[in-house]
């Protein structure tokens, strides 16, 4: 359940018209409803109800600060993989306590920062890293809790590029490595062993990867502990898809069902337990609004060109994502529908958001929405062809706050300088057409 729906014929996030958000704010944009964020959270908490869980948020999916911030107000953590983010959250109100550090290629900077603020854990991957974290470690005078990160071989059946459990993947530590590891773990003064991590990937449709992962996960922790390892906590990573509209008859489980097949496997260990989601929290809490440039009809097919760009949504052209596109002015209904591509003016093919998707008659000038683009939009953006980065926008009721301004060109360009080789000429510097 999200809360964008027609009101009056104009498509609303909660009680606020996109159409007027538009005519403030200037398009493209995206537009995020806090109700949902707070439903979205509530409903993922509810179905962990009895277990000892932390959530924490994967800052990677939406990393504007009011976004974590709004998830932070409901009791959520952060799970981050960057000093960026792990900045981030700070500066958004999430307490140390309740961060978890990801990820394959932390540096030693990152991991000192990290340790120096006192954070729930890293979740180290790689026996090279845990090294290098014992240094760290011992030289800021403290055991860094971690959780070894296990690659369990489990085939997520999601898309290629985000699945991560399997023995080919990058992530994790090999599962019958985890033994060795984690004794030469207690050796080390700079580390605390507290636990094991597990993720999979991202978008499961199927819940049968997530019980094979956490059945190896709990041998495991049976093993460990009959060999004089304790295990304390378990993080069980996220990735519990989320509807955009093509599913078919592979309707993602509800969190319902994934917090049942949890306690079923898991339930009994005494283990605190962490999850990190990110796409279920916030994909269908963010729609992406563009404006119609004009409309093209090519030899064979008709295009809808619009002001948002693959820069501003990639998904569509690096995962072939789908995702539904809505009028923002109500269609009448029965009103007829014909195929069309809808694209956006880079110069790129790929620059593409549906092929011969069937949608009503949609002119010049209308206002388009790209529905659940919350997760993994505004996050993946660039300033590709030199276009601007589009504003953010949160929606509380009928109000609206931009929280990512648009930058202007002098901005973008203020960011950049020439050498002092290449000083600009003084008719250039009068003009203003020279980064200085």
């Amino acid at each position: 359940m999200n809360h964008f729906a027609y009101r009056g014929g104009v498509l609303h996030a909660e009680q606020a018209s996109l159409a007027q958000i538009a005519r403030q704010v200037g398009t493209p944009f995206y537009c995020y409803s806090t109700a949902t964020l707070e439903r979205h959270y509530s409903v993922l908490r509810d179905a962990l109800a009895g277990l000892d869980a932390t959530i924490c948020y994967a800052v990677k999916a939406n990393s504007n600060l009011a976004v974590i911030r709004t998830l932070a107000a409901q009791g959520a953590g952060a799970d981050v993989v960057s000093e960026g983010e792990l900045r981030r959250a700070l500066a958004a109100g999430v307490p140390p306590s309740r961060i978890v550090f990801s990820g394959v290629g932390k540096t030693k900077d990152e991991l000192a920062f990290a340790c120096a603020r006192g954070i729930m854990q890293i979740n180290v991957e790689s026996e090279a890293e845990l090294a290098m974290l014992d240094e760290v470690g011992r030289a800021s005078g403290r055991a860094m809790p971690i959780a070894l990160r296990i690659n369990p071989d489990i085939d997520a059946n999601t898309h290629h590029k985000i699945t991560t459990g399997r023995s080919e993947n990058k992530f994790g530590v090999e599962w019958t490595r985890a033994h060795r590891v984690l004794r030469a773990a207690k050796g080390m003064s700079g580390v605390d062993v507290a636990g094991l991590a597990v993720h999979i990937g991202s978008q499961l449709v199927d819940l049968d990867p997530f019980r094979a992962a956490f059945t190896r996960l709990r041998d495991l922790v049976t093993e460990l502990r009959a060999d004089g390892i304790a295990i304390r906590r378990l993080d069980l990573g996220g990735g519990l898809g989320v509807p955009y509209g093509n599913e078919g008859n592979r309707t993602p489980p509800t969190p319902a069902a994934y917090g049942a097949v949890v306690k079923e496997v898991l339930g009994d260990l005494g283990c605190a337990l962490v999850f990190e989601p990110g796409r279920l929290l916030v994909a269908n809490a963010g729609m992406l609004v563009s404006r119609v440039i004009l409309v093209k009809q090519g030899a064979e097919r008709r295009f809808i060109i619009c002001d948002a760009a693959m820069n501003d949504l990639i998904r569509p052209a690096m995962y072939d994502a789908h995702h539904d596109i809505l009028p923002v002015v109500e269609p009448k209904p029965g009103a007829a529908r014909a195929p069309v591509d809808v694209v956006g003016p880079v110069c790129e093919t790929g620059d593409t958001f549906a092929r011969q998707r069937e949608l009503p008659d949609i002119a010049s000038g209308d206002l388009i929405a790209f529905a659940t683009a919350g997760a993994y939009g505004a996050a993946m953006s660039s300033m590709y062809n030199s276009r601007l980065l589009v504003p953010e926008v949160l929606v509380k009721g009928d109000r609206f706050a931009v929280v990512r301004a648009r930058p202007d060109y002098d901005e973008m360009l203020a960011l950049e300088r020439l050498p002092d080789w290449q000083e600009p000429s003084p008719a250039e510097a009068t003009a203003g057409g020279s980064p200085t």
